[in-house]
């Protein structure tokens, strides 16, 4: 029999097996390392990371990352070259609005706001939606609140002389329609309505804050804005002989501010401005008043003196026309003087006269006093006024 061989095991794989695994997941795992260590993050506004560059020396991202890092030390030609280098190298690519927002921020950072508003202007109109639009807007916002300011624009780039008031009042409200409902749209409206209400333009003031209240009711600036919106009422009141729809609206705004924030009204007096646009809208009244009888319209000028004291029976301007009455009631005829209220008992409850002082003359065929006041800050009067009447001249019988 013969004997049988031992049988040769094969050698053992296993070692070497798994050091190969071990080698190649190292491997894998020191390229991975490495490609990670190739790639450049940073932390955006909303607290994500984005992929900023690859360490690609010729990468556009790596490109536009040393435009930034040119800003951040301070070198603003050289970032304005690179990044226009970049626009012209990359007309479609899709870094470009960020390229874009560098070369605004380099020409900004050059003291050329105009030239960076341009670029701004182009980035906004061809790329909003752009995670960079909203960025544009804010640069924006900045070079026009530097205008309203009084920051002149540099002619031939060398002299700060032109104005830009335009360009301020166009900007603001730009941003108002492209970003609606914002925070920086609310700043931009309370921006525009305050270079209004600087620069004495007190209608558009009116209208810039009244647009404000409107849009924005829950804003922490609309106090200022319901008190400035009154200011500029009254203050575009010119007198008696102008207008006096802003002393009516002031009045309305006041009494709703009353109602509404009844702390705030009476921490600014609203009760004296009310007595103010009392007082304001019965002297215009009693101005028109005046203004008849200088036109020789004494039935105009009573009916005037009758809703005066009926519509401001306390005012300063009804004392003086109870005053003017006897001298108008006067000039008038017996059929108006009979129609007209009774005088007499206004006058006694008003001036505290007796009643025999307080009488209205009937009847007197002319004027026996100068009416008090009434050429007090009115032109003078007409040829063949009031004031100037004519003396009859007799007929040929009552010269017989």
């Amino acid at each position: 029999m013969i004997p049988s061989r031992p049988r040769r095991l094969p050698p053992s794989k296993g070692p070497l097996a798994v050091r190969a695994l071990v080698a190649a997941l190292l491997a894998w795992s020191v390229a991975s390392s490495a490609a990670a260590q190739e790639k450049t993050y940073e932390l955006t506004e909303d607290d994500q990371w984005s992929l900023l560059a690859e360490k690609d020396p010729d990468g556009e991202a790596a490109q536009l990352l040393q435009v930034r890092r040119a800003l951040g030390i301070d070198e603003p030609r050289r970032a304005l070259n690179l990044v226009e280098g970049f626009l012209d190298r990359a007309p479609f690519s899709r870094w470009r609005p960020e390229a874009l927002l560098l070369k605004g921020d380099a020409q900004l950072a050059l003291g050329d706001e105009y030239d960076a508003l341009m670029t701004y202007e182009e980035l906004v109109q061809k790329y909003p939606g752009s995670a960079v639009f909203v960025t544009a807007l804010e640069r924006e916002f900045d070079i026009a609140k530097a205008y309203a300011g009084g920051l002149k624009r540099k002619f031939l780039g060398l002299f700060r002389i032109l104005d830009t008031a335009d360009d301020a009042e166009e900007l603001l409200i730009r941003i108002q329609e492209r970003l609606p409902g914002s925070t920086l749209a609310e700043n931009a409206g309370m921006t525009l309505a305050d270079f209004y209400f600087e620069r004495r333009d007190l209608f558009m003031a009116a209208e810039a804050y009244d647009i404000f209240i409107e849009n924005y009711p829950r804003s922490t600036q609309i106090d200022k804005a319901r008190l400035r919106l009154i200011y500029s009422y009254l203050a575009n009141f010119r007198g008696p002989e102008y207008d006096a729809v802003g002393l009516l609206e002031a009045q309305a705004r006041l009494r709703e501010l009353q109602a509404i924030r009844p702390a705030l009204a009476q921490k600014v007096g609203a009760e004296a401005l009310l007595v103010r646009v009392y007082e304001s809208d019965a002297v215009k009244m009693l101005q028109t008043a005046r203004w008849y009888l200088e036109t020789e319209d004494p039935i105009s000028a009573e009916h005037v003196i009758r809703r005066l004291v009926e519509a401001y029976p306390d005012s300063i301007a009804t004392l003086d026309a109870l005053r003017m009455i006897p001298s108008i009631l006067s000039l008038m005829p017996e059929t108006a003087v009979a129609a007209a209220p009774d005088y007499a008992a206004w006058r006694e409850a008003k001036l505290g006269l007796s009643p025999e002082q307080a009488a209205v003359p009937r009847g007197i065929p002319a004027r026996p006093d100068p009416i008090p006041g009434l050429h007090e800050g009115t032109p003078s009067n007409p040829p063949g006024g009031p004031s100037e009447l004519p003396e009859p001249t007799p007929s040929a019988s009552e010269s017989t």
